[in-house]
């Protein structure tokens, strides 16, 4: 079935980077555009300007703000699952595009996770809302994560997807020899230029999806796959992809990155939702669970057999039955 995409007058202007960025895509590059990634459904999509930039996000619903972030190599569309049900649940569903991605403005900076967890805070408040409920998977969960520290007054609940708490990972990539060999490709997303040119002239895209997935999935399907890859190639998405890696590690030492920890070390009062594919080979288990001492408040955690590292698109009938029951008893 051919997808059908909603053609938008979006432009965006690329500013001179602090770290090195090519003016042009890598030479042999395939172009897509943005608004490629404007897809149909039963959804509204709407710009929104919050922190310097202007952000693309996918709406549906009325009531209590439930606010979706997406992972690497993704975008917004990775809660198409999700978002009809919970909208029919009685929720206002908010898929947004990360800084960098999809329909969002591509600035050369603001990919530390501080400046990611302003980025959510603005569209909340842009969006009228006091508060929400944070669903993250990957990067996004990595944010639904730090929300509570960074942005308490703004967080209502957290339910984090395929992704431990910032601290333990950045503790694991040091003490966890398994967790480590499972994050090389973390390591090999700091070298310049290369991980760019194999995301849009390569099939980095293809290989991660496949590789990071259960062996129990049948993901990515070939619709998803070609939405995915043409999405990568939106000019500079690849490059702002690769900026959350490299500050992930590159800031360790730095003081941004401690003063970072030091924000999301405090204990987690609020509700936290945690799901886990058991086959998920780039988080792995022990560093889900050891996460869950950072909840001092309500706390529940599914695993979920077969599944992998994208789990809102290998199980997502799983998924939206499990968020909708915890977002139904948070009250």
């Amino acid at each position: 079935m051919r997808l059908r995409r909603a053609r938008s007058a979006a432009t965006d202007e690329p500013e001179r980077p602090e770290t090195p960025r090519p003016a042009l895509e890598p030479a042999g590059a395939l172009y897509s555009d943005s608004a490629d990634t404007l897809i149909r459904g039963p959804w509204t999509h709407r710009f929104i300007a919050a922190n310097g930039a202007r952000f693309h996000v996918a709406e549906a619903g009325e009531g209590p703000l439930v606010l979706l972030l997406h992972g690497f190599p993704q975008f917004w569309w990775s809660w198409r699952h999700q978002m009809p049900a919970l909208a029919d649940a009685g929720f206002r569903v908010v898929a947004m595009d990360l800084r960098g991605y999809g329909a969002s403005d591509k600035p050369p900076r603001g990919y530390d996770t501080m400046s990611s967890v302003t980025d959510v805070a603005g569209v909340i408040r842009a969006l009228g809302e006091s508060e929400a409920v944070i669903v993250g998977q990957d990067w996004g969960g990595w944010l639904a994560w730090s929300m509570p520290g960074l942005a308490p007054e703004l967080t209502r609940a957290v339910a984090s997807i395929s992704m431990g708490h910032p601290l333990v990972m950045r503790r694991a990539l040091t003490r966890d020899r398994r967790q480590r060999r499972a994050w090389r490709q973390v390591f090999e997303f700091q070298l310049p230029m290369r991980p760019e040119r194999r995301l849009t002239r390569d099939d980095l895209v293809g290989e991660v999806l496949r590789d990071w997935s259960g062996t129990g999935a049948e993901f990515p399907d070939e619709e998803s796959l070609d939405v995915y890859q043409r999405a990568i190639r939106v000019p500079f998405v690849a490059h702002s992809a690769m900026e959350y890696y490299r500050w992930a590690l590159r800031s360790l030492p730095r003081r941004d990155g401690r003063r970072f920890s030091t924000a999301v070390d405090a204990p987690i009062t609020v509700p936290v939702l945690s799901l886990h594919g058991e086959e998920d080979p780039f988080v792995l288990l022990p560093s889900v669970l050891a996460s869950h001492r950072q909840v001092t408040g309500p706390l529940r955690f599914d695993l979920v057999p077969g599944a992998g590292h994208f789990l809102s698109e290998e199980a997502p009938e799983l998924v939206t039955r499990a968020l909708l029951t915890w977002l139904k008893n948070l009250d």
